[in-house]
């Protein structure tokens, strides 16, 4: 095996549904505000912090085998980040388990979470449906966890972890994140590879940014996406004769073959300022490629997989309400933050004294 679309724009501007069971987490009531819908399928809505501040914590690749020794390294370190960096709001980028019994194993290494009160949502990895159940199946189990705020897969739309989360402040909505699922691996008629993101996936977002932009008085809202498989792009970035990164890039990307428009679309609605993904644990940096940034996620794992750039950790995202751009640095278990940015579209340089390429 290979390694590695609101019921109209009202919706957005105030209507929101509560949201049974995840109001009342951990009295972070006041956070989220509950659920708007676009073509059906809901946009699970946030609030900042009384501070004016918003933090994601991103897991990824924790490739987690229940009763398994060499992954007790991973369960030891989502709990150390939790509990350090005590986030608004989980996002892991797939890849969660490597190995059977799936569903415990999930269960296993997303409780921590749970017994926070931490909401969470996961983009499925391509090995999250590699071993006993189906994928829908692991994203049903994943969606049983207290806390997930994942909605159910949609008809029509590929995939089974494609969700819409904003962030209002009192003004309206100032961020949206879009997760995709990337899918698994694709077989084409003999010419085998990863999945990329798909036409229908492209014409759900869209629908989405257009929606957030009318209802923002045609200004696109600033967003990040966040999948596990990179897309080509990355590539691209980090053959760029001038390129501009920070952090560890220690392995070349490994994208699908096939690029399906993604980042174009990105580009043309202008909107999505960053892409944050998974997959390749020897890479942690941040790229700025054109005026886009391309992320990855620390690795968060163990044992039961390649590993060669040192202790596992995560990577944090924080947003301060009326501030343009976020800022973005990684943990490693038991440190310090490292590679701490403030990013915005306007910038040309990275800069944070520990380049490792």
């Amino acid at each position: 095996m290979e390694r590695r679309d609101f019921l109209k724009v009202a919706a957005l501007s105030g209507a929101a549904i509560a949201v049974s069971g995840i109001d009342a987490l951990a009295g972070r009531d006041k956070d989220i505000k509950g659920e708007a819908f676009v073509d059906d399928k809901p946009v699970r809505e946030f609030r900042y912090r009384p501070d004016g501040k918003f933090k994601i914590l991103q897991l990824t690749d924790t490739h987690y085998v229940a009763g398994d020794k060499r992954s007790e390294r991973a369960l030891a370190n989502v709990i150390e980040m939790l509990d350090t960096e005590r986030p608004d709001l989980v996002i892991h980028t797939g890849d969660i388990i490597f190995g059977n019994p799936a569903a415990r194993s999930a269960r296993e290494i997303l409780q921590p979470i749970a017994d926070r009160g931490i909401p969470f949502a996961v983009a499925l990895g391509n090995h999250d449906s590699d071993f006993e159940l189906t994928r829908n199946e692991m994203f049903e189990v994943i969606r049983a966890v207290p806390g997930n705020i994942n909605t159910p897969a949609r008809e029509g739309l590929y995939g089974c972890s494609n969700d819409v989360i904003s962030l209002s402040s009192s003004k309206g909505v100032e961020r949206v994140f879009y997760l995709f699922d990337s899918g698994s691996y694709i077989d084409y008629r003999g010419e085998k590879g990863y999945d990329y993101i798909r036409h229908s996936q492209i014409g759900w977002y869209r629908n989405h940014s257009e929606a957030f932009t009318q209802a923002n008085g045609g200004k696109p809202v600033p967003s990040i996406a966040f999948f596990h498989i990179p897309v080509r792009e990355y590539n691209d970035g980090v053959r760029d004769t001038g390129r501009n990164m920070s952090g560890y890039f220690a392995e070349e990307p490994c994208s699908s073959k096939y690029n399906s428009g993604l980042v174009a679309n990105f580009k043309e609605l202008g909107d999505v300022e960053a892409i944050v993904c998974g997959h390749d644990h020897d890479d942690d940096f941040v790229l700025k490629f054109g005026d886009m940034f391309y992320i990855y996620g620390r690795y968060s794992g163990c044992d039961t997989v390649y590993n060669n750039i040192g202790p596992s950790g995560a990577r944090i995202f924080e947003f301060t309400e009326g501030k343009e751009g976020f800022r973005t640095y990684i943990r490693k278990y038991g440190s310090n933050p490292e590679q701490d940015l403030d990013l915005h579209r306007r910038m040309s340089h990275l800069l944070d004294g520990q380049k490792k390429f």
